[in-house]
């Protein structure tokens, strides 16, 4: 039976500084925003945005870095690249891959490997990888 192990490996990609999300919000909300701004309290919607939500994460500190610890997630950044995985796999080994952060299988890692390497893919931030990488492991995504 194959053994597990939950080490990073070690892989050199470009990988984006941050991940694009979108928000709804109220007029009266979205109002205040802008009147922060127009009266130079922040530069523009977005500075507002990023700024309450670290102050906010701030607050919460403590409770995040327990919980990263207890569930022994990898902070950052984590990426597989196809020989990353080619070794594990020459290994007789399986990954369980938890990361709080970026997690990125490379673009030259296929289904195939992916699936035969990756026993579980938890993901607390965001997933890059091929529409095919993520169909074979969607069973093993959590």
């Amino acid at each position: 039976m194959p053994s597990k192990t939950t080490a990073p490996l070690p892989v050199a990609i470009k990988t984006p500084e941050s991940e694009k999300i979108t928000i709804n919000m109220g007029f009266v909300d979205l109002g205040h925003v802008d009147l922060l701004v127009a009266e130079g309290f922040y530069s523009n919607r977005t500075d507002f945005i990023r700024t309450a939500i670290r102050t906010h994460l701030a607050t919460h500190a403590d409770v995040l870095r327990q919980a990263a610890s207890r569930k022994m997630l990898v902070l950052g950044l984590q990426s597989f690249s196809a020989a990353d995985l080619e070794a594990v796999r020459a290994a007789g080994e399986t990954l369980q891959i938890r990361v709080l952060g970026l997690a990125v299988i490379a673009p030259d890692v296929s289904a195939a490997l992916a699936k035969a390497t990756i026993d579980s893919l938890t993901v607390l931030g965001a997933l890059h990888a091929s529409p095919a990488v993520k169909a074979a492991l969607a069973g093993r995504i959590r």
